[in-house]
């Protein structure tokens, strides 16, 4: 409305609303630590419900493989070196330790992560292979951005991982081929090495395509393939030490032979407990090699033994604190 002292004085407009971004719902420093309305029930994630599920799955798992170890045989066997006991968590975290130096090198992770690295390893000896990247996948997409594009690298590592063991596993039963005659398979050796030569020649197909099977540059897979064959060097060597340190007067062709067949069976990705399938085929090919049996049996136990210790401590912690880490 016009009046004789001109027009009327302009209406102030109300400040623009707040941009509805996750900043938005963040907690101000006078807030009191509030980080959502009141009213808003805060709701379990899928990946957090993985993982509670896999905690459950692997203490079940734990109570089940626990009812076939005898403590005072185990016990009875294990050495008391501190040479011994120095070597065996090496060996144990090898692969937990390579695998956070390719995860440092991607994605930046802090020595945390080793827990969560510890994790899949557990969950891919005493559950099923591949259970553990489901796991990983889960654990980083909860605590990166999705630019660290949690689905292509963790597939990518597994990969590699796949190609480096069976490159590794090749290599080691090569060089293990002039002493297969100390096993009864010797007969057989030439229609194994044809068998294994396919199997893994299939493994290196994901390479004609990886533009459009990996989410990794040419760079960052030479890195993540590099660790992973350093990795199953050293755990395979650490492997061999502990062998050597408790029957230090057996020839080296045994422990090539060994190690040679312990990675084989560790290329079975659906089968559990590999240690103990390998220690189970070790003793059926040395046949009465009672001493050598008895150290693979004592072995594949122990490692068990550290799994279903580390899987309860795991499994309790995410039961009685909510899964938090």
């Amino acid at each position: 409305m016009l009046t004789e002292h001109g027009p009327p004085p302009p209406v102030p407009t109300p400040p623009p609303a707040k941009a509805m971004t996750e900043s938005a719902f963040m907690p101000s420093p006078d807030e009191g630590g509030v980080a959502a309305p009141p009213d808003r029930k805060r709701r379990m994630t899928w990946g957090q419900a993985l993982t509670m599920a896999l905690s459950i799955l692997v203490l079940a798992a734990a109570v089940f493989q626990a009812r076939s170890l005898r403590v005072e045989d185990i016990t009875a066997m294990v050495p008391t070196s501190p040479l011994f006991w120095i070597v065996f968590p090496l060996s144990y975290l090898a692969g937990p330790a390579g695998d956070w130096l390719i995860f440092r090198k991607l994605w930046g992770v802090s020595a945390s992560a080793l827990g969560a690295l510890t994790r899949k390893l557990i969950y891919n000896e005493l559950l099923l292979g591949y259970v553990g990247e489901a796991y990983i996948y889960a654990w980083a997409k909860r605590r990166l951005s999705p630019s660290a594009r949690p689905f292509g690298v963790v597939k990518d590592v597994a990969i590699m991982s796949a190609l480096a063991g069976n490159i590794m596993t090749l290599a080691l039963i090569a060089l293990a081929y002039p002493y297969l005659t100390l096993l009864p398979l010797a007969e057989y050796g030439k229609n194994i090495a044809w068998s294994l030569a396919f199997v893994i020649g299939i493994s290196l197909v994901p390479l004609v395509w990886r533009r459009q099977i990996f989410s990794l540059s040419r760079s960052e897979l030479w890195i993540v393939f590099g660790i992973h064959m350093a990795r199953i060097w050293v755990a395979t060597l650490l492997s061999a030490v502990l062998w050597a340190l408790v029957l230090p007067d057996v020839a080296i062709g045994w422990w090539v032979v060994l190690s040679a067949l312990r990675l084989l069976v560790g290329r079975l990705p659906f089968v559990p407990n590999k240690d103990i399938v390998f220690a189970g085929i070790a003793v059926l090919a040395l046949g009465q090699d009672v001493a050598i049996s008895a150290l693979m049996a004592m072995m594949a136990a122990l490692i068990l033994a550290t799994h279903l210790l580390l899987a309860l401590f795991f499994g309790l912690n995410d039961l009685l604190k909510g899964e938090r880490t």
